[in-house]
């Protein structure tokens, strides 16, 4: 099913900012979004092909296009940008998988024009015939991780009703759905609630560091460091039913805590009062879906909200744990409010936005899974962050823990990141071993923590 929807729509707050960055950016590859699905085992290249033919025909924004005027810009659905499956036959080369790496790569590193091309590419590469890779590829402006997954758990739906007769399932919802209900919102009570919420948050210091639009320098190769946890799933599951929270709460509150000890350069705003409790703004992604026509709607849709962490190394980890998944459960009941206008209320001009570093993303997600193959999702390309970025990945149950550490290298020198890429899994490891939680908070460090 396609949905039909010629109307021009004013950009959301979330899709401004893009904008402005691809205005303030050109020529650059800044916000790509891509991924590559790897297919292993009997496939049928038929049911697949077309499963991603028909996902991408109810995929909206695949088909956006954005245009420009006196009053700003616009977006309408245009079926003539909407991308079609180009079949890529790499079989006989010496090396297929690298040579679809390298193609990928190539597509990834090429600037989008967000007025003149297509934002999205649709590519199934057959490397042998049970070996093939789904390329998904698109822009931050139209799509977020979430929407990325929900794209290819539809398309992994489709492939099962097309290959074993199993139900094909709903289509996935048109986006002017989400455009109404995001307006609805905006002139809700709720959304003035909310909105004095984040302001007295952010009277309260540090204040969050800001920075001016079109003044990111980007580095081509900021620095990254990649570390399986899947020997935490254990001990992370069995603190989090102590403890009575979920698992991912339970390790972005560690991860946060680790943030306010250990950070100490340019990449994070921080204060001391005279007891040495340290707080510090930590920029957490929200999926802002819940409850939401965007659940089933592929969308840039996320937000990022600050969260005012504050830490005391004498303070025991199951007192510091218990204190920051309630001020997570707190943030997240006002978290519809865009940051951008947290932005314009908190008085930064239409050329400001905020710094968001550190920035902490536990992702509990299910990958797709495609009936009768082995399925690997490669993240190629997911845009660029800030400062500092620590990123867990996993599915539901904790399976397959994944670390990456990143930072930019003109504000975090090469030794500390260093000392961060060890510290932090030796901090939560310890912090999540039995009897651990009675311990101080700065013990967990492989060396205390100052004051």
């Amino acid at each position: 099913m396609t949905h039909h929807h010629a109307t021009p729509h004013e950009l959301t707050l979330a899709q401004l900012d893009f904008w402005e960055e691809f205005r303030l950016h050109p020529g650059e590859a800044v916000s790509t979004v891509a991924h590559a699905i790897e297919l292993t085992g009997e496939i049928d290249a038929a049911a697949l092909a077309r499963a991603i033919r028909q996902t991408v025909a109810e995929t909206d924004v695949l088909a956006l296009r954005f245009t420009e005027d006196a009053q700003g810009p616009r977006q309408f659905l245009d079926e003539t940008r909407r991308p079609d499956l180009q079949q890529i036959d790499l079989s006989d080369r010496a090396d297929p998988r690298a040579s679809a790496m390298a193609l990928m790569q190539a597509d990834v590193q090429a600037p989008l024009d967000l007025v003149n091309q297509p934002l999205a590419r649709q590519c199934l590469i057959r490397l042998r015939d049970d070996h093939v890779i789904w390329y998904n590829r698109g822009h931050h402006i139209v799509l977020d991780g979430y929407a990325m997954g929900l794209i290819e758990t539809r398309c992994a739906q489709l492939y099962a009703a097309y290959r074993c007769g199993l139900p094909a399932g709903d289509p996935l919802a048109a986006f002017p759905a989400y455009l109404a209900e995001e307006r609805d919102y905006r002139e809700s009570p709720r959304h003035d609630r909310d909105g004095q919420h984040w302001a007295e948050i952010l009277a309260a210091p540090p204040a969050p560091k800001v920075l001016r639009k079109g003044s990111e320098d980007y580095p081509a190769s900021p620095m990254s460091h990649e570390e399986p946890l899947t020997d935490l799933r254990a001990p992370l599951l069995a603190r989090a039913a102590e403890m009575g929270i979920g698992w991912p709460d339970l390790l972005t509150a560690l991860c946060a805590a680790w943030a306010v000890l250990e950070l100490r350069d340019n990449s994070a705003a921080r204060s001391q009062d005279d007891s040495g409790r340290v707080t510090m703004p930590i920029w957490l992604p929200y999926m802002s879906r819940m409850g939401s026509v965007a659940i089933r709607i592929p969308a840039l849709v996320v937000n990022i909200l600050p969260f005012d962490a504050s830490v005391a190394a004498t303070e025991t980890v199951a007192q510091t744990v218990t204190r920051l998944t309630g001020r997570l459960r707190k943030v997240r009941r006002h978290g519809r409010y865009r940051i951008e206008q947290i932005g314009f209320d908190h008085g930064l001009d239409s050329a400001q936005r905020f710094f968001f570093s550190p920035l902490i993303n536990v992702l509990p997600f299910e990958p797709a899974r495609f009936a009768g193959c082995r399925t690997q999702r490669h993240v190629l390309s997911n845009g660029p962050g800030d400062g500092f970025n620590i990123t867990i990945r996993g599915d539901g149950e904790a399976n397959g823990l994944d670390l990456c550490i990143e930072a930019d290298p003109t504000l975090t020198p090469q030794a500390d990141f260093t000392r961060h890429a060890a510290t932090l899994p030796a901090f939560l490891r310890a912090a999540l071993r039995e009897g651990a939680c009675a311990r101080p908070i700065g013990a967990m460090l492989p060396q205390p923590a100052l004051a």
